[in-house]
């Protein structure tokens, strides 16, 4: 029995995924299983290192290692579907399914999505207000933080899948995507879709657009201290903190703008899977590199666990 019996008539869906060319399939599933693997042990390694090193145990890591679980989670909830698609052939996804899977990626992605404004702030007090940043984030004010970042993920997960979900699909099962995505699941309807329509891009623009002038209004006051400093070693501490997290920003919102906040009659699925790939596959993998590959108190926490291992 499916979930809304009385507004669907399919039960099962099937995801076309990234190719149908058998000469693909093998060399994108060594590849997206490279990128599963990296991304599997450069998030949980990074959660390791946080909780056995107490140097890291600062907000900055805090956050971080809240960032490494939410990456490790939302790239789960889509990468091994994929595989096992183009490993063995079999992209047929049932509806109960279909829905789990975008309830979990859209609840982590929102996560991702204030977490990362949480980031910004405390890169802004780090950096603006740097002789009250142990009054200001304090225990408690990180613990808010973190738990209002998943309270507002899968209360806006709840929302779109419901809202998706509602939809009549008596026209096709065929979803021309390698996941269940919300724009893709959208064209299939045969229901009335201005409503669902308004929903998604209203709401997604309000979780968007908020964690975002979080972001930007954090990084004016950022940019006007660094720009006040005279001192060459703080401008380039200062710098170096917030370059990785300024680089992680630009990728994940401008994937996440470019496919969600617009009509899904405007919507080209091949470009969409191409920009989807990016932030289901790529931005997870690259997130442990890009903020903590360069950064010092990593490298020595990893340092000194290796040498307890030996």
């Amino acid at each position: 029995m499916t979930l809304m019996e009385n507004s669907t008539e399919v039960a099962e869906f099937l995801l076309l995924g990234l190719t149908d060319d058998p000469g693909l399939q093998m060399p994108l599933f060594m590849t997206f299983f490279l990128i599963y693997t990296i991304t599997l042990v450069g998030n949980l390694g990074m959660i390791l290192l946080i909780v056995l090193d107490f140097h890291l145990h600062t907000p900055m890591y805090y956050f971080l290692g809240n960032l490494s679980f939410v990456d490790f989670c939302y790239s789960s909830a889509v990468t091994p579907t994929v595989m096992t698609g183009l490993l063995i052939g079999n992209t047929v996804i049932s509806y109960n399914d279909c829905a789990a899977q975008m309830f979990f990626f859209v609840a982590f992605a929102t996560v991702e999505n204030y977490l990362l404004a949480s980031m910004a702030y405390d890169r802004y007090v780090a950096v603006c207000k740097p002789l009250h940043y142990a009054t200001t984030m304090t225990k408690s004010v990180c613990a808010c933080l973190s738990v209002g970042s998943y309270a507002c993920g899968f209360l806006n997960a709840s929302i779109h899948t419901g809202n998706t979900f509602s939809l009549s699909f008596c026209r096709s099962h065929v979803v021309h995507h390698f996941f269940c995505d919300i724009p893709a699941l959208m064209v299939l309807s045969c229901s009335d879709k201005h409503v669902s329509d308004l929903v998604l891009v209203y709401v997604a623009s309000f979780h968007i657009f908020f964690a975002l002038s979080v972001i930007c209004i954090s990084y004016v006051f950022i940019f006007i201290t660094i720009f006040q400093m005279h001192s060459s070693v703080g401008y380039r501490k200062a710098v170096s903190t917030c370059a990785s997290h300024f680089t992680a920003v630009s990728i994940f919102y401008g994937t996440i703008i470019f496919i969600y906040l617009q009509p899904s009659s405007s919507h080209s699925m091949d470009t969409d899977q191409i920009a989807s790939v990016f932030y289901t596959m790529i931005i997870p993998m690259l997130n442990p590199l890009v903020y903590s590959m360069r950064n010092k108190e990593v490298k020595n926490a990893f340092t000194k666990l290796l040498q307890v291992a030996k």
